[in-house]
């Protein structure tokens, strides 16, 4: 073996050490760890006082269609849309939609936005619900659409979470959010032409378990139709639906997934509905990847 050969397998040699030095020094000290949390602990986290007075705020921006803004739990303002069908109604049903991560309040009502098509195809279950007789209601989650915070960006909050090991953004980003939409339908249910009594959650991805976890912390939800939420375990447990999965005893549940998801398995989804108490829930599952094919949104709103 040559003198070249040979400094060349050192420096490999050297260099896989020190990858594999890196690596482990990463999973030992920076990688997320499994951190469970007693329920009552999670139940606690999502304590809020409840603001006397949202100043809610509604402009008409269509013949049944309003934008609104409000100020939440902690005074940050949230913003999103209202539409009513065309039919007067003495009291109406409500489906409250919950968007992907990334995704702004607005893909409910529109094909495409800002030149991006709504590959989640949420507005197709917005049309139908309408023309079904509900109001449809969307808000934009933290640090998304008209709330992003550029000195949080999504990226910078995923980045801390799976390179860093900081879970707190993201953390605080969904327990917030949530309590955005507790506030929100505690709104809802001082409005006498809404229908307290037939509130509907639906959420694509970080939506669905957004729509999971207020479903384990509001027994008075109707119906909760999760599309393809991303399974979360204990590394996380704060904002893992499966830990509250337990308490969803009176509402519906419709958990739709998809055969090969990047963001959970089918045995992880088939967990996730083990763990809902509900006796009222059903499991449909549709080949192909996290983004479902256009066929899962009639199964869902033959539901409604």
């Amino acid at each position: 073996m040559n003198k070249k050969l040979t400094q060349t397998i050192k420096v490999c040699a050297i260099a896989g050490l020190a990858l594999c030095s890196v690596i482990l020094f990463w999973y030992a000290f920076i990688a997320l760890k499994v951190q469970p949390l007693p329920q009552g602990k999670i139940l606690d986290s999502y304590a809020f006082p409840a603001p006397e007075n949202i100043e809610m705020t509604l402009t008409e921006i269509g013949e049944t269609d309003f934008s609104f803004s409000y100020k939440s739990f902690d005074g940050a303002v949230v913003n999103g849309q209202i539409s009513y069908p065309s039919i007067e109604q003495e009291t109406y049903p409500v489906l409250i939609g919950i968007s992907a991560m990334g995704r702004g309040y607005q893909r409910w009502w529109t094909d495409a936005y800002k030149g991006r098509p709504t590959v989640t195809r949420v507005n197709e279950i917005s049309r139908s619900a309408t023309e079904k007789g509900y109001v449809v209601i969307a808000i934009d989650a933290r640090y998304h659409g008209t709330r992003k915070d550029p000195n949080k960006p999504l990226s910078s909050i995923m980045n801390n979470l799976h390179l860093f090991g900081d879970k707190s953004d993201y953390e605080e980003m969904i327990r917030s959010t949530v309590l955005d939409y507790r506030v929100l339908i505690d709104w809802v249910r001082t409005q006498k032409e809404l229908n307290e009594n037939n509130l509907n959650l639906v959420g694509y991805s970080m939506g669905a378990q957004v729509a999971l976890l207020i479903g384990g912390l509001d027994a008075q939800i109707k119906r909760i139709f999760a599309v393809v939420p991303p399974y979360l375990d204990d590394k996380t447990a704060a904002v893992a639906p499966k830990n509250l999965a337990p308490l969803i005893v009176d509402p519906e549940v419709l958990l739709i997934t998809a055969s090969d998801d990047e963001y959970a398995s089918q045995e992880e989804n088939k967990s996730l509905f083990s763990a809902i108490a509900s006796k009222k829930k059903e499991h449909l599952t549709f080949t192909g990847s996290h983004i479902l094919p256009g066929n899962y949104v009639d199964s869902l709103v033959d539901r409604l």
